[in-house]
């Protein structure tokens, strides 16, 4: 009976184990959000039926995994720049275009510091182009380590 305990808590130790891999590798716990880009939280708004979503992974090192698909666009480009709400900012991270509607950070990609400290403190944003809209069509604002976009 003993050995059947020990041998059922380092099986269950065993399990935790991979499972905190597992969300680990899965980008899990380390800033992942949800996004909703819309033209209304460009600066300044954009009248536009364009919509898009995705996810963001910002890992501890401050590397960058993301997908973003768009609707009612033929975007041109899309990247994560530096900027509070209401704010313009520079490009940080540069997506690569995967098919007619779909972006995605490209292998290796990585904030910087200040970037890093930026998308911390909610001062970052994904936004999508297209030649209608060279500035930005659509756009969500980043929240951070455990935040839900949409603003």
């Amino acid at each position: 009976m003993r050995i059947a305990t020990q041998t059922g808590i380092g099986l269950m130790v065993a399990l935790l184990a991979g499972c905190s891999s597992m969300h680990s590798m899965m980008g899990g716990g380390d800033g992942g959000e949800s996004v909703k880009l819309t033209g209304g939280n460009e600066v300044p708004p954009v009248m536009t039926s364009a919509t898009g979503t995705g996810t963001v992974t910002v890992g501890d090192d401050c590397s960058v995994k993301a997908s973003i698909k768009v609707s009612g666009m033929k975007a041109t480009a899309a990247h994560i720049h530096q900027g509070a709400a209401g704010a313009n900012g520079k490009v940080i991270v540069p997506f690569v275009k995967e098919g007619e509607d779909t972006f995605v950070a490209p292998e290796g990609a990585k904030l910087d510091a200040q970037g890093c400290a930026d998308y911390k403190a909610g001062k970052t944003y994904v936004n999508v182009h297209s030649d209608a809209h060279k500035a930005g069509e659509i756009r969500a604002q980043l929240k951070g380590p455990g935040g839900a976009s949409g603003s």
